[in-house]
């Protein structure tokens, strides 16, 4: 085992397969995956302070401002010290990118860059059931009938931030958010890009990057 913690980040647009990728190397390589979307939810679950400050912003439509999430990161990473972690959905910004930089240096940060199309097509096939969570693609894995959870029988719905015209303003949001987030990663030489329709494709690129600085643990899932 490497002697150095490791700190990673993964970097994509709503509907680049980071979810997954993410699944992925915390299985491989015993990565604790830290999501900042699980950690909003458990802490407006909990009503803690940071909690019911997101949920305002929730609430009205608005997205949770830096100062926010940067704090409910913040506490979450110093509790952390002593794990190899990988972040998922933080430092979204330049000034959440500048907080983490008080903490703690990043070894990798992975960028999917994945067509407009694709992605497009990947989030407009998009269908959930809101009780749980569960997430269907009418492509990859689809219900047994259209339309309708495969466990509760209940009605699935598409979110609005999923249709088609929601999903070109999104993407562009992203964009010009990340842009100056992935030209810092860059300019340190911590950065990674990988391109590519398919999450299977891009996957064993992954793998090699992050084998080459943390010994894989036996798996017993062979990806």
């Amino acid at each position: 085992m490497a002697s150095k913690l490791l700190r990673a980040v993964i970097l994509g647009p709503p509907g680049s397969g980071k979810g997954t990728v993410c699944q992925r190397i915390a299985q491989n390589f015993g990565l604790q995956h830290l999501s900042s979307g699980h950690f909003l939810r458990e802490n407006i679950k909990a009503n803690t302070e940071v909690g019911a400050m997101a949920k305002q912003y929730i609430g009205k439509g608005l997205l949770v401002p830096d100062h926010v999430i940067t704090r409910l990161m913040m506490s979450e990473l110093e509790n952390r010290r002593s794990q190899h972690w990988l972040l998922d959905g933080f430092p979204r910004t330049l000034v959440q990118a500048e907080a983490m930089d008080r903490i703690c240096e990043l070894d990798l940060v992975i960028t999917l860059n994945i067509p407009f199309e694709t992605l497009k097509d990947r989030l407009s096939r998009r269908w959930i059931h809101p009780p749980s969570g569960r997430v269907y693609n009418l492509d990859f894995n689809p219900p047994h009938v259209h339309g309708i959870d495969d466990i509760t029988g209940e009605p699935l719905v598409q979110q609005e931030d999923d249709k088609p015209e929601a999903v070109a303003a999104r993407l562009r949001q992203y964009k010009d958010v990340a842009k100056p987030v992935i030209e810092l990663y860059k300019s340190r030489g911590v950065l990674h890009q990988f391109s590519g329709t398919e999450t299977n494709k891009i996957w064993p690129y992954v793998y090699t990057l992050f084998s080459n600085k943390i010994t894989p643990i036996e798996s017993k899932e062979a990806y």
